[in-house]
């Protein structure tokens, strides 16, 4: 691996590096290809090295194994439920067939190792065909160090997401560091993890420990370099290359050295991230971007949709139709020191807790904040366009702050002064202040938090039902009594922070068939053009059924695609 211009053959040439494009990579070396993986970034792993890490693959062997049932009609019927008449059939029984082969065959032939969740529900858990549990699996944590000197070279994480500039936590670590001051067994398991940390900046200038979506990456990049598969960084696809017969023989990239043209005798894998950072798509695509409201991503900025643009260009169909044309997420500006500002992801931590609720600047709930993510989005757009405003507020009192914390401020004993003092956090002695401080209608808040805490004494949220399926009840708190998500705002002083729209990656993408190839406005193959991940369309057609569905889909559409290559007849001299 390196910046050195890469070799002008290969059996397969990969466009990108995060699970999607290195499980393609390996897909194919393990029949018989000898593939090259470009990536345009410093960095291998793409989104998936900073992303969650869950993987959504329906009747999967892990969790057979364990004794939990599921089948793919069950969640076939989900998935169509979710998508309705947008629902590309063939994909969705591709990947409900191939899923839970590819699985075990990473499981068993590559350094990719997974753990099932017993309890995880499917975001609608009262939709028809949903689970409650084992659908999502996780990367077992790796050691970075496994990697070598590679591990420079990994996607670091995002900062605000770890603890001292760069521990990452997965999920069992948040869940013990959120109760250390009151737990013996907690603290111990977070004294644990800070040691390793410790040591490992000591001996290695950064954390070893890879959890979440750095562990898929990792292991996957472990089984890439161990195959010989060349993976060149800072080398960008500027163009496609067809024969006379119009298949792709190959693709024009340009690295270090300059621009040179790479042969791929069984042709051209598309798995660059999508286009969340293509400002006209975006434009295009975006209802509330085209109407003036600021719209983050939390994906890589090398994401610009390059690859999808050159295989338009040479007649491949992008699919506009999706319900959404992205993955939605809120996120609120935390401050740069020269005065520019970074996203950060209200994903899960926040939001469904008790204490905490959202607000409009008119004062107003406007959406039940223990939905996801994507959901929650879709209610603050809304909001946002009917009202011609450009954020919200997620609001909550002390006792909630500090058991929970509220976006990138930690919970107790955390600090919370330099968010304070940087303006992310706001703050008042009482609701008058508050909304003083915010610019939120005093009156109509008040009138929303006396409302709002007469149904959480009750233990029913009657306006918009926060806290009322069991996916809700899962991300709140279950010492909470009598509703894990519903706790009166009481406890002087309250905070607020502001959001708007964001994304973690684009669901609109190219047209795809049940074998990974790129198909045309006629809905013919494009002989030697694959494509996987998020450059191709979304399975869910814009829809976000549950945890992990784009990792899910971009692991086992890479698995279909090197299988597919291999199959295609070699095109070479």
């Amino acid at each position: 691996m390196g910046n050195e211009a890469p070799a002008e053959i290969c059996d397969l040439l990969i466009v990108g590096s995060g699970a999607a494009g290195m499980a393609a990579a390996i897909t194919a070396a393990h029949h018989g290809l000898n593939p090259l993986i470009v990536e345009k970034s410093e960095y291998f792993g793409g989104s998936t090295a900073v992303s969650g890490g869950a993987i959504w693959i329906p009747n999967n062997p892990l969790m057979h194994a364990a004794g939990l049932e599921d089948s793919a009609e069950a969640a076939r019927m989900y998935i169509e439920a979710e998508t309705g008449n947008r629902m590309n059939a063939a994909l969705v029984d591709a990947f409900l067939r191939e899923g839970p082969e590819a699985i075990g065959f990473f499981h068993e032939k590559t350094a990719l190792r997974f753990t099932h969740r017993a309890f995880s529900p499917d975001y609608h858990p009262d939709t028809p065909g949903a689970a409650l549990g084992g659908r999502v699996i996780d990367a077992e944590d790796y050691d970075g160090r496994r990697l070598g000197d590679k591990l420079k070279n990994l996607r670091p994480p995002i900062a605000d997401f770890t603890l001292f500039g760069g521990m990452m936590l997965n999920r069992f670590d948040i869940g013990h560091f959120l109760k250390m001051t009151r737990s013996p067994r907690s603290a111990l398991h977070a004294a644990s993890v800070i040691m390793r940390y410790a040591k490992d900046r000591l001996t290695h200038g950064r954390g070893t420990r890879l959890v979440l979506g750095a562990a898929i990456a990792g292991r996957l990049a472990e089984t890439v370099f161990d195959l010989g598969i060349p993976l060149h960084l800072r080398c960008a696809l500027v163009g496609l290359v067809k024969d006379g017969a119009g298949g792709i023989i190959g693709a024009r990239v340009r690295g270090p050295d300059g621009e040179r043209f790479v042969q791929a005798r069984h042709g051209v894998v598309l798995a660059s991230g999508g286009f969340p950072h293509d400002p006209a798509r975006r434009s295009e695509l975006f209802g509330h971007v085209s109407r003036g409201i600021e719209h983050f991503s939390m994906s890589p900025t090398a994401g610009e949709g390059e690859a999808i643009r050159l295989a338009e260009s040479i007649g491949a169909r992008f699919v506009a139709s999706n319900s959404n044309p992205a993955f939605w997420t809120p996120v609120s500006l935390l401050p740069n020191g020269d005065g520019t500002k970074r996203p950060f992801p209200h994903l899960f931590l926040d939001r469904a807790k008790p204490g905490v609720i959202a607000v409009s600047r008119n004062g107003r709930r406007f959406v039940n904040e223990a939905s996801s993510y994507h959901d929650f989005v879709q209610g603050l757009v809304a909001m946002l366009l009917e009202e011609g405003e450009k954020s919200a507020w997620l609001i909550c009192d002390h006792h909630a702050l500090r058991r929970y914390g509220l976006g990138a401020v930690p919970a107790f004993p955390g600090w919370i002064a330099p968010y304070l003092k940087s303006g992310y956090l706001k703050r008042g002695g009482d609701l008058r202040e508050l909304a003083a401080a915010t610019g939120i209608d005093e009156a109509t808040l008040e009138k929303t938090v006396f409302s709002f805490n007469a149904d959480a004494i009750a233990g029913s949220d009657r306006v918009f039902g926060k806290g009322s399926t069991v996916y809700q009840t899962y991300l709140g708190d279950a010492d909470n009594k009598p509703n894990p998500c519903l706790r009166p705002l009481e406890t002087a002083p309250y905070y607020a922070i502001e959001i708007f729209p964001g994304d973690i990656g684009t669901s609109m993408g190219l047209l795809i068939d049940e074998h990974g190839r790129v198909l045309d406005d006629d809905g013919q193959a494009i002989d030697g053009l694959f494509a996987c991940g998020n450059d191709a369309n979304s399975i869910m057609a814009g829809a976000y059924p549950g945890a992990g569905i784009t990792l899910g889909p971009a692991i086992t559409f890479g698995y279909i695609v090197g299988k597919s290559a291999a199959k295609r007849p070699d095109r070479g001299p």
